[in-house]
């Protein structure tokens, strides 16, 4: 079921917009407003009946008026979108250049990091290596030690 419709209605001080939407948020919206305009009292809600009449036909469409209502209703013409421009060959350039130097960045930095990782594994046999060297030389000096004591026993 579609949301009732309500009429909103905003002004310059000399034109009536006008537009039937579901919410304040998509009123806002249809006009193309960067604030809110029902806060600062630059628009609201209205139940005038030939403005309710005409935006009720039309919902979604702003519709404009002078001040005053002298003046017939008037759909206000959409504004195209602006296109989107395109870059400049400078850009691109400039662009390709930075794309390359990341990736420059990004490959030195793996090499590093592999780098690092052979120094890691080569320090830590070098480790195991000290640690069983360790290990067999206190092996035999406490052997040697505990020989020389039992000779102070005998």
């Amino acid at each position: 079921m579609a949301a009732k419709l309500k009429v909103f209605v905003s002004s310059d001080g000399l034109t009536d917009y006008v537009v039937a939407a579901s919410s304040r948020p998509k009123a806002l919206a249809a006009w193309g407003a960067h604030q809110d305009l029902f806060k600062t009292g630059g628009a609201r809600e209205t139940d005038d009946p030939d403005l309710v009449k005409a935006a009720l036909a039309q919902p979604g469409e702003v519709l404009r008026r002078a001040v005053g209502g002298a003046e017939a209703i008037l759909k206000v013409p959409r504004r195209p979108a602006k296109p989107t421009p395109s870059p400049s060959a400078a850009a691109l350039k400039a662009a390709a250049r930075a794309q390359a130097r990341l990736e420059d960045v990004e490959a030195a930095h793996d090499a590093a990091v592999a780098r690092l990782a052979q120094e890691r594994t080569a320090l830590e046999a070098r480790e195991a290596r000290v640690e069983r060297d360790y290990e067999a030389a206190r092996e035999t000096a406490q052997a040697e030690l505990d020989e020389a004591r039992r000779g102070l026993e005998d």
